[in-house]
């Protein structure tokens, strides 16, 4: 099957598509890692095309055709495939990657664009109110668990021979060479629905360790409570201990005092003893 310039224009307008999608994803601070794989396969892709254009239009100029048209689709794509490669490169977006070939996507390049507030506000103050939610498991790669589309055994003979080598589609994403308007815009729905869906157990998961932490400070002013109590506890146990230890020392001293009055006294019964005894 021969390349066509409109199937080239449908493959610019997914990588526009994954490209902003790459963005938003990374604007929400989530994983890109399918979107970039995706963008370089078909890239890679756009750029085989692009080729295969040219010997096309080699073969037509030849047999003396006219080649106007085809010349001038030809340099738009080029001009498309170093915008999006340079996007790709510096994770920007230029104002060729934000402007789709078919005006039927617009909606789906604004949707693309959009980075949702309202519900992501609101899921975040839904999960810090729910101290009794489960755990949650992120997903790294947001659309690894949905079913992937794939071309038929016919479209595999045709997409090798469109661009003279197989192609083997890999788990990251489906094909894109062939997807017309419907199945771009049914696919990066799902993309964007699988964002907002991460989005939203993110916060939940916020939410919970909200309640998590304010769970924690509340046990470490029991604590703090108990350590004021504690600490009252050994004041009182040490100022009883020193009004002891006065006591004593008030005790001690008196012995001391007393102690010379009562040697004295000793020493002149020794002495009336001692005359009575020799008389």
């Amino acid at each position: 099957m021969a390349t066509t310039p409109h199937q080239l224009f449908l493959l610019a307008d997914h990588i526009k598509l994954t490209l902003l999608e790459r963005q938003r994803a990374q604007s929400l601070s989530l994983a890109t890692t399918a979107q970039s794989s995706q963008i370089s396969r078909s890239l890679e892709s756009l750029r085989d095309g692009l080729a295969s254009l040219g010997r096309q239009k080699f073969d037509e100029e030849a047999a003396g055709e006219d080649i106007t048209d085809l010349e001038s689709q030809i340099s738009r794509l080029q001009l498309q495939y170093d915008e999006l490669e340079a996007d790709f490169s510096s994770s920007n977006t230029s104002e060729v990657t934000k402007t789709p070939n078919d005006p039927a996507l617009q909606r789906d390049f604004a949707a693309a664009q959009s980075r949702p507030q309202g519900m992501r506000s609101s899921s975040l103050r839904k999960g810090a109110k729910s101290p009794g939610s489960k755990a949650v498991r992120f997903r790294d790669n947001p659309s690894a668990e949905e079913e992937p589309y794939k071309d038929d055994v016919a479209d595999d003979a045709n997409r090798a021979a469109l661009f003279d080598k197989p192609y083997s589609d890999e788990p990251e994403g489906p094909d894109q060479e062939n997807m017309d308007n419907q199945q771009i815009h049914t696919y990066h729905k799902q993309v964007l629905r699988d964002q907002d869906d991460q989005l939203d157990q993110l916060g939940l998961s916020i939410g919970r360790q909200r309640d998590l932490s304010i769970q924690m400070g509340n046990e470490l002013d029991d604590q703090a409570v108990l350590l004021d109590d504690v600490d009252q506890s050994v004041d009182r146990h040490q100022g009883t201990l020193d009004r002891a230890k006065g006591r004593l020392n008030k005790i001690s001293r008196g012995a001391k005092d007393n102690w010379s009055w009562v040697t004295i006294g000793c020493l002149i019964l020794v002495l009336v003893l001692l005359i009575v005894l020799l008389k």
